[in-house]
């Protein structure tokens, strides 16, 4: 339990969540506003959705085996990061506002904890993904030839590297023995850790659009090559729906995180005069959004994806024989172009 006495000289390690708020500027109403009650209501509402949906696309890549390939296993734990950082969300909604200054320093760490959990596990992700994408698209395949165990180590490699970065600030990099070092926004984080922790996610950002470039450009100049032959344009069109659907997911997120990894920034550096709290509420709520909007993307982008969904909601096993052929999926230009002559055969006998 927090108390008013020191531990050590210079160091505050049982000081109270309110005393760092005072120390940093950032004020705490110690009784609830109008302001309070719509922000944390409206909050849930949206962790509730975002949970609910993530549940549904992870449910729909289990049920459906048209998704059993490494991209998809690897979209099904963006869409598990999603889901945790719903859940994050939600446990800071019943722990703000005046509610903030009744945490014990154990419990902030933890809240704090979680969001950077989930972050790190969806940028993982996404770098991920785009590594499997430029694989497969420059060998020229549509899926990846990663066995199910590789991508399951991928993925439990990338939750583990998730919670180490979470709980770091937690192991000592921190501002309970540098008082003057500590984080606006975060009161008992290190200035120096949000520093750190913005840049890398932002070269992260950088990387993969990098990638994703190169991979445009590639696929471009590929398309332009192809002779104009059935198997070649359907191949074609195959990777560019896919990689619209990965690219739009990551421009999502980007578009989503960066205001609030800038901010986080510029409070790292201690810009005084950018009043970083005046914008903090607003890159919160859109950085929740990002969660929100990747269920909605799936579903725009693919029908089979769609179909599921609507199967799972409607608690029905049946499937639609149109959508079992769609369902088929080809390794490589030279499988899909097989599959393709056995097909037109009998047609040429006829």
């Amino acid at each position: 339990m927090d108390t008013l006495t020191d531990d050590t000289e210079g160091c505050y390690y049982n000081r109270t969540v309110k005393f760092f708020y005072e120390a940093s500027g950032k004020n705490i109403s110690d009784h609830w506003r109008r302001r309070d009650y719509t922000i944390v209501s409206l909050g849930m509402l949206v962790c509730f959705i975002v949970i609910f949906s993530n549940i549904l696309v992870i449910a729909a890549i289990i049920k459906n085996r048209r998704f059993h390939f490494p991209i998809y296993y690897l979209l099904g734990n963006l869409a598990l990061a999603d889901l945790f950082a719903g859940v994050s969300y939600l446990n800071l909604m019943f722990h703000t506002g005046p509610w903030t200054i009744k945490l014990s320093k154990h419990q902030w760490f933890v809240r704090q904890a979680l969001i950077d959990t989930s972050l790190t596990a969806s940028v993982l992700n996404l770098l991920a993904v785009a590594v499997e994408r430029h694989q497969t698209i420059f060998n020229m395949q549509l899926h990846s030839e990663m066995s199910t165990r590789r991508i399951f180590v991928v993925i439990v490699f990338i939750w583990l590297v998730a919670i180490i970065m979470g709980l770091v600030p937690t192991m000592g990099w921190h501002c309970l023995c540098d008082l003057y070092n500590c984080s606006t926004m975060a009161p008992m984080y290190s200035r120096r850790y949000l520093v750190f922790w913005a840049l890398l996610n932002l070269l992260t950002f950088s990387i993969m659009v990098a990638i994703y470039t190169r991979i445009f450009i590639y696929v471009r100049r590929k398309s332009k090559q192809m002779a104009p032959h059935t198997s070649q344009i359907r191949h074609r069109e195959t990777v560019l729906s896919l990689m619209k659907t990965v690219s739009l997911i990551l421009g999502c997120f980007v578009l989503c995180w960066t205001p609030g990894l800038v901010v986080l920034l510029l409070d790292g550096l201690g810009c005084e005069r950018c009043q970083v709290l005046r914008y903090e509420k607003y890159c919160l709520v859109l950085a929740e959004c990002n969660s929100f909007f990747n269920p909605i993307i799936y579903s725009l982008r693919d029908k089979d994806m769609r179909t599921t969904f609507l199967e799972i909601l409607r608690c029905g096993s049946r499937q639609d024989p149109k959508s079992s052929a769609s369902a088929v999926h080809f390794s490589s230009l030279d499988q899909e172009k097989k599959a393709l002559l056995e097909e037109e055969a009998p047609m040429s006998r006829r």
